[in-house]
């Protein structure tokens, strides 16, 4: 996509989002990174729920599972997410399993745009081995077989989002593009329904 074309594509996305847009999906999928890199081409604010959720309870992720436990962690990131969700137009990358939460994901159907980060498992696998201590429900354990698990279980959920964005191999400027033609797509269809 040239630069002009990537221009166009940004303002068209500019005037048109009034909403949050929530990027989910397995970690190591490129939420937080992607994000960032989105936010910056649209001129929006970038918000990671995993840090805000460490900023709020001054500790690590992982030193909130193993001091509190998961349910607590979970608890607090659907409040995190809550609060996040009424800032306005903004990206906001979510942490693997908080669209797991009804309560998260009606909120978000309601005040945002979800969009999945659809990434093979051994793609998946690759990335999150480069930093090994800092995914909790990997501790202790096989990162292929847990991913996969935790796959089965999440791929049916992350499905419901608004958008699903098959990312594979792409570079992080590939997958910014593809998830802002993904973004206007969605948008131009929105609009065509409300007009008929």
């Amino acid at each position: 996509m040239s630069k002009d074309k990537s221009s166009k594509l940004n303002t068209i996305l500019q005037s048109k989002l009034d909403r949050p847009v929530v990027l989910l999906g397995m970690m190591g999928a490129g939420k937080s990174r992607l994000g960032k890199k989105l936010a910056e081409q649209l001129n929006l604010p970038f918000h990671d729920a995993d840090h805000e959720i460490e900023a709020a309870a001054d500790m690590t992720i992982p030193e909130i599972f193993e001091k509190h436990g998961e349910a607590a962690f979970r608890d607090g990131e659907k409040r995190v997410i809550a609060r996040l969700l009424d800032n306005g137009p903004q990206i906001l990358a979510l942490g693997g399993g908080a669209f797991m939460n009804e309560e998260t994901r009606a909120e978000i159907n309601q005040k945002g745009i979800s969009v999945w980060l659809d990434v093979e498992l051994d793609e998946l696998v690759e990335r999150v081995n480069r930093k090994p201590g800092k995914r909790p429900l990997l501790a202790g354990v096989d990162a292929k077989a847990k991913l996969s698990e935790l796959l089965a279980e999440r791929g049916p959920v992350y499905a419901q989002a608004d958008i699903r964005a098959t990312l594979s191999r792409a570079d992080h400027s590939k997958a910014v593009k593809q998830i802002k033609q993904c973004l206007k797509d969605y948008l131009m269809a929105q609009d065509n329904q409300a007009e008929s």
